[in-house]
Formats: C-alpha cells, structure tokens, sequence
C-alpha cells in the first residue's frame, strides 16, 4: 500500500470531529432473537478534516497536502486529538501506560498496543504509527532505554528488545502514536465567499489498514 510517513498538519485536525466505527451483521430471526456478527477485528476510524479550517491560509495548506497525496491514493499520518497517546487525555506519559506484552524466556518482539477497558472486556488496539522519540518501554518496574535495551520500527510499531524478558514478566509502554489514513474523495470543493460566510469544505479522511 502506497503510504507517505508524513503528519497531516496538526493544526487542522485539531478542530476535527470523527471516531471510531464498527461494522455489524444483525439478523433477526423468525422467533425475535438476533444473530450479530462482525467481519472486522478491529475499529475503522473516520474524520471530517474541513472542520479543522480557520482561514484561506488554512484552505490553502489543505490543497497543498491533498495535492501532494494525489487525492486517494497516498496514506498519510492523523493525529486524533481525543486519542492520541497512552495514557488518559490529561495525564503524562509513564512507561508502565499500557501492557503490551509477557516474557515467555524467548520472544524479544511486540507490537505495540492500547488497551480499551470497559468491566471485564479488554479490546486492544494495534498501534502501528507510534510517533518517534515518544516512546517509554519498561520490564516490570523497571525502564530500558531505547537504542540500548530495545529498538523501534516507527513504521509497523513493532518493539524489539535486546534480549528476551523472563517467563511472565510485563512488557510495558507508554507512548504517542498517530492514525494510518488516507483522503475518502479525490476532489475538494471550495468557496471563497461561502468560507467567509461560514461554510466549511466537506473533508472525508478515514483510517487505512497498514
């Protein structure tokens, strides 16, 4: 899959609306009951990047980027204001965020991961565009140090440690990380008069699987 790993200009998106969505099958049968059925593991995230615009200069950086991405065609980086790192919205990074893994004496790779809880129910989500230089790895209580106990693929968000952590330890991190999408049309509609007067183009962006 075509990909530039380059941001989407974080001043736009920050006035972006947009989340995640799930696709289900729901059959109702004869007797009433229901038989519901998902063909994806994992959420797609949608976001409308035209809410984000402030300014004709804004429009402008839009059209730059969108050009250069060629419409459709190439992937690029979002940062998701409302989720974009590993601990909660108003706490600072800690190395021991989230557990993204245990030792078993012979593994030395993990992908990163977030974990969403809700009671009993963990989903956890890939994490696979980490923004480099904001990773925290730990093994228990204890903090590596990147380069010297591990390394990281920012482009697959894949960690691999130097050797491999005891049978049953935690594997830690705490990180920021950004959304794989790509533009949902290939034309950007826009008026001057129309901005000025409040109306803002209609900008699909959604998430791609990399």
């Amino acid at each position: 899959m075509s990909f530039h790993d380059i941001r989407f200009p974080a001043s736009l998106s920050f006035g972006s609306v947009g989340g995640p969505e799930r696709r289900t099958d729901v059959v109702t049968l004869a007797n009433g009951y229901e038989e519901r059925n998902t063909p994806w593991a994992h959420s797609r995230r949608r976001y409308d990047a035209g809410l984000g615009l402030r300014s004709l200069d804004d429009i402008e950086l839009l059209i730059a980027f969108f050009e250069a991405r060629q419409g459709q065609i190439f992937g690029f980086r979002w940062k998701d204001w409302s989720d974009y790192k590993s601990a909660l919205p108003t706490a600072e990074l800690d190395f021991r965020d989230q557990v993204i893994g245990r030792g078993d004496g012979e593994t030395t790779a993990f992908q990163l991961i977030k974990n969403y809880r809700s009671g009993d129910t963990i989903y956890q989500r890939p994490i696979t565009k980490p923004v480099a230089g904001s990773l925290r790895l730990g093994l228990g209580q204890e903090e590596l140090f990147e380069d010297v106990d591990f390394t990281l693929q920012d482009d697959t968000g894949w960690v691999t440690l130097s050797h491999p952590p005891e049978e049953g330890s935690e594997v830690v991190a705490g990180f920021e990380f950004d959304v794989p999408v790509r533009f949902d049309t290939d034309s950007i509609q826009t008026s001057v008069a129309s901005f000025q007067a409040g109306d803002v183009p209609n900008v699909p962006v959604i998430e791609v699987r990399v």
